[in-house]
């Protein structure tokens, strides 16, 4: 691993995958359809990585799981914003790779194949209990909450497997998802999807 350095994501994240609502990986339960077919994308409010701010930058990855997710063998492909330069480039890959540490090296150690990185237009938006996502040619997401029984949005906290462990996750359903890129072709509706704030740091 590489040298860990002072470091710090904070923003809104989403996911959409095509198990039914709410997703079971997440109890480390069996994908509802024996494999799992993941999006998933941040908006960084604030951010750096050794001083280098990392402010307004959007990421993506999409992530294949053959079957249980807690086994391994992912298969992920990353996203970064076209309107990073070239250190902030590579400040988001070292992180979003796991080689700086913290969450995001736990959810890279089920990775078994990383199919690529690349720069493209990432364009997130976030309304109410609503988030889409639309990468041009490969990917487009769109989610909305789903309300609990009580008022107010149904949450999921601190399960054993999820995107962000600073945030409760938001239970979603979505509206359109949309993914095709390397051998993948992906389009589902009406699946789960999680949303919330997220805080990520070595």
């Amino acid at each position: 691993m590489s040298e860990i350095k002072n470091w710090m994501l904070q923003g809104s994240y989403f996911e959409t995958c095509n198990c039914e609502t709410a997703c079971p990986c997440v109890w480390l339960q069996p994908p509802t359809t024996g494999d799992c077919k993941l999006l998933a994308a941040w908006h960084i409010d604030q951010g750096q990585l050794d001083g280098k701010s990392l402010d307004g930058l959007n990421v993506a990855m999409a992530c294949y799981s053959p079957g249980n997710m807690k086994d391994g063998n992912w298969q992920a492909a990353l996203y970064v914003d076209e309107r990073a330069d070239d250190s902030q480039f590579d400040a988001l890959v070292q992180i979003f790779s796991g080689r700086q540490g913290g969450h995001p090296a736990i959810l890279m150690s089920f990775v078994g194949e990383v199919l690529g990185v690349k720069k493209v237009k990432i364009d997130y938006q976030r309304q109410g209990g609503a988030r889409c996502v639309t990468i041009p040619n490969i990917a487009q997401a769109e989610i909305e909450s789903i309300q609990g029984i009580t008022g107010g949005p149904a949450t999921i906290n601190n399960p054993p497997l999820c995107v962000v462990t600073s945030h409760p996750s938001i239970v979603a359903k979505s509206k359109k998802y949309q993914y095709q890129d390397y051998d993948k072709n992906w389009e589902f509706s009406e699946r789960n999807g999680y949303f919330s704030a997220f805080v990520y740091q070595p």
